[in-house]
């Protein structure tokens, strides 16, 4: 089998089909955690779940890129957002769902900020400070993290380091980097922290050397695969909409980069992911 640790079937983009897309995806004996960027978003993950008695789970948070008004840039599309405030008494009431087993998307974007509305700095500050809001819920409430995180265009790894600084003074917590884009260190560091990296249809593009090599020298039992879709399409899927199944791509990549076989990561990656929210 294989889970699909990070899919947003719950966005706009599955609208007309998602049903249909979920459907096909169990059939195959593939898992998925839809993850919530928003209150909305959140709550249509906790729906979708709610319809399927298995293999279907949510994860709920509020993206740093919903927190202003703007665009999220996600590497192939552009998502409009509008200011939100993040409100814990909501989502502790969404997560009294049994079919909730992560809180996040949450954590630092850097990429695109402006300072069209506020300075920089005051972003950066409201974006720490919601981060940790999310730490707080979910040790209240015993789940892990889903853990977004990217840095600036000038310097790549720069929200990288923040986070880690305020994850080694949060206390305990576990969770996932999602959709990882540091260095190998940060990586390692995440590692030692209590947390799993997370890679994408990224490793399968051309000129993701360095991330590839992150890929193969980690421990297997320490990664998780994901889609991020409708986002960052694996070759040979590149530049049409992703979802949950193509996730076998990023595992067929990291099977090629250890020299393993396909079976090997589907198994470990997916005992990981059960190990890690709870599921099965």
């Amino acid at each position: 089998m294989l889970i699909d640790t990070h899919a947003h079937v719950n966005f706009q983009a599955f609208s007309a089909d998602r049903n249909e897309v979920v459907k096909r995806t169990l059939a195959a004996g593939c898992w998925l955690i839809n993850v919530g960027s928003n209150f909305a978003t959140s709550t249509r993950a906790v729906e979708m779940a709610g319809e399927h008695p298995s293999g279907v789970f949510a994860a709920i948070g509020l993206h740093p890129g919903h927190l202003e008004e703007g665009t999220i840039d996600e590497a192939e599309a552009d998502v409009r957002s509008s200011e939100e405030k993040f409100d814990p008494k909501n989502y502790r009431v969404l997560a009294g769902n049994k079919k909730v087993v992560a809180i996040g998307e949450t954590g630092l974007d850097y990429y695109r900020l402006s300072e069209k509305y506020k300075p920089i700095e005051e972003i950066k500050d409201k974006q720490k400070k919601v981060f940790s809001e999310h730490l707080e819920l979910a040790k209240e409430l015993d789940l892990p993290l889903i853990l977004h995180c990217r840095g600036s265009k000038e310097n790549p790894t720069d929200a990288y380091e923040e986070m880690l600084q305020i994850l080694e003074k949060s206390g305990e917590v576990r969770g996932v980097i999602h959709c990882f884009g540091g260095n190998f260190r940060q990586a390692s560091r995440f590692i030692e922290l209590g947390f799993y990296v997370g890679f994408t249809g990224i490793i399968t593009f051309p000129k993701t050397e360095e991330l590839k090599n992150i890929a193969k020298s980690l421990p297997l039992d320490k990664i998780l695969i994901e889609t991020d879709c409708p986002y960052l399409a694996p070759e040979p899927y590149r530049g049409k909409r992703n979802e949950p199944l193509y996730v076998e791509w990023v595992a067929r990549k990291i099977a090629e980069l250890k020299n393993i076989s396909y079976e090997e990561v589907a198994e470990i990656t997916s005992k990981t992911a059960k190990k890690l929210f709870k599921i099965g």
